[in-house]
């Protein structure tokens, strides 16, 4: 296949996710796939929590829209006609893959399909079986899938180029075994937002996606709000409690339950709505179930500590930055740690 029938493939694949994240029926045969194939993607987005309890249901349906929504021929073609592509990529690719998040390791994935190389997958083990499920999808809209993408469960071998994301310490490790390939190596990130104080309720609720939305496990995920001094704390909870849901999760509610008593314990001051801990730190990463915050006189010293701090944030949510509610809807062109993935496969 070439480009255009990779991009051909793709788009096919990101209807089936666009009707599956959207709850809808198979009907007829016009998705390109079977209504047997379909039913068991659809029944993987209700199963797969129990290999991992994050992965609930609403989350992967948010997941499956999310692709599909990206995975449109105008939205592909805009992303690739940025670049010169002159012929498929003959070099075989590691993608080492995180597992916080549904999905995450799949763009990568795909940068490397669509450009025509080889992919060697490592999975992560919180994420082994939604990609091989999507990837199996993919491969009835194109049978030369099967020879480029490969699942290894062991040692990785026979690579050109390594794509590895990770913690700050697995980053040390990829960095001391593939720092001879050319590579792209990514460590710890999160987001933040900062907040003027006139923010609208709704402009809240909207944050309140980019902070509770795979409860909180992604690198695009706020972890940290600047906001300006006497700021009425209330209005965050107020504008966040659509998503009690969240404790409804256990793994979530026993993260809550724990740092709650451990900073208890410690005398630490805090407050809290029974799902969401707030608590005034200069620290950008926040446990699970707690959102630090930072008060700040003016805007020049929070862009200056953005600046300074570049290296460890993913996104920044804001008026005139990332649009409330968006953090977790980025396009095709939105790489991570702003590393042009595209770019990299093409140098090679």
């Amino acid at each position: 296949m070439n480009l255009q029938q990779r991009i051909n493939s793709a788009v096919q694949l990101g209807k089936v996710l666009t009707a599956i994240g959207t709850q809808q029926k198979w009907v007829d045969f016009s998705l390109g796939i079977t209504a047997e194939e379909y039913g068991r993607l659809q029944e993987l987005t209700k199963t797969v929590k129990h290999h991992n309890g994050w992965f609930t249901e609403k989350e992967v349906l948010f997941s499956f829209q999310s692709w599909g929504e990206g995975l449109t021929e105008d939205n592909l073609q805009k992303w690739l006609g940025n670049y010169t592509i002159p012929s498929d990529l003959t070099k075989s690719v590691a993608v080492i893959m995180a597992g916080n998040i549904p999905m995450v390791g799949f763009h990568d994935l795909l940068c490397v399909y669509l450009l025509g190389g080889k992919v060697k997958a490592k999975l992560a083990t919180d994420d082994k079986i939604l990609i091989p499920a999507i990837v199996k999808t993919l491969s009835i809209f194109d049978d030369e899938v099967n020879h480029k993408i490969e699942f290894i469960p062991f040692k990785l071998e026979g690579f050109d180029a390594v794509i590895a994301t990770g913690s700050n310490n697995t980053a040390r490790y990829f960095e001391t075994y593939f720092g001879k390939y050319p590579n792209i190596i990514r460590k710890n990130r999160t987001s933040v937002a900062v907040l003027n104080g006139r923010e609208t309720q709704e402009e809240l609720k909207k944050l309140a996606d980019d902070v509770f939305r795979y409860y909180g496990l992604g690198c695009r995920n706020v972890t940290k709000l600047f906001i300006p001094k006497e700021y009425d704390l209330n209005l965050i909870f107020k504008a966040f409690f659509d998503h009690i849901y969240v404790a409804e999760n256990n793994k979530y509610a026993n993260n809550y339950d724990y740092h709650k008593a451990v900073y208890l314990m410690e005398q630490e001051e805090m407050i809290e709505n029974g799902f969401l801990l707030l608590k005034q730190d200069k620290s950008l990463h926040s446990p699970i179930g707690m959102l630090f915050y930072e008060y700040y006189d003016d805007a020049e010293s929070v862009a200056n500590y953005l600046a300074e701090n570049e290296s460890e944030i993913q996104c920044v949510v804001a008026k005139n930055k990332i649009p409330f509610g968006n953090s977790q809807k980025p396009k095709l062109w939105d790489y991570a740690d702003n590393i042009d993935v595209v770019e990299f496969l093409l140098s090679l």
